[in-house]
């Protein structure tokens, strides 16, 4: 996807140091420094796709595969300067277009639930709420015991 603005490029493999260094610069969201790791270390090798600004990246969406029905938008990073530019609706709907084309039905997104009280995650789940995402479900002990993982789906074809 490209516009005057930005482009998006991918799918693409082995970026897991380009977006560690996108994580790095949101704490709010991937404060942890193991998850970080984890992360960059996933990201390898998975389908990713950086959403670049003047030819520099500044951000990036990650997808996981997990079924021929089914795939999951594993981790979405945008650095803060650009969010609330349409850049993360614009890399969601690169990675939708993408799914469709591999005959993916479905969706995911996992994200903290609102049964904790963290405002960056209230703005995520909104968000993924406003471009069609629908909970699923709740589950506590998944991503540790102060940790809810909300479990959001979306039907794309």
């Amino acid at each position: 996807m490209k516009s005057d603005y930005f482009n998006i490029v991918g799918p693409l493999l082995n970026s897991g140091n380009e977006c560690e260094k996108i994580l790095r610069r949101l704490p709010e969201w991937f404060g942890d420094e193991q998850t970080m790791i984890d992360y960059g270390i996933e990201i390898n090798s998975l389908p990713t796709f950086i959403i670049n600004m003047h030819n520099q990246p500044c951000g990036f969406i990650s997808l996981k595969i997990h079924f021929k029905e089914a795939a999951e938008l594993y981790v979405l990073g945008i650095l803060p300067e650009y969010h609330h530019q349409g850049l993360g609706h614009a890399a969601i709907e690169a990675v939708t277009e993408y799914c469709r084309n591999q005959g993916i039905e479905y969706l995911q997104i996992k994200t903290v639930g609102p049964s904790t009280s963290w405002a960056a995650y209230e703005n995520t789940r909104r968000f993924y709420i406003s471009i069609g995402f629908k909970p699923l479900e709740e589950f506590h002990g998944l991503w540790g015991p102060d940790c809810p993982c909300l479990q959001m789906i979306k039907k794309i074809l």
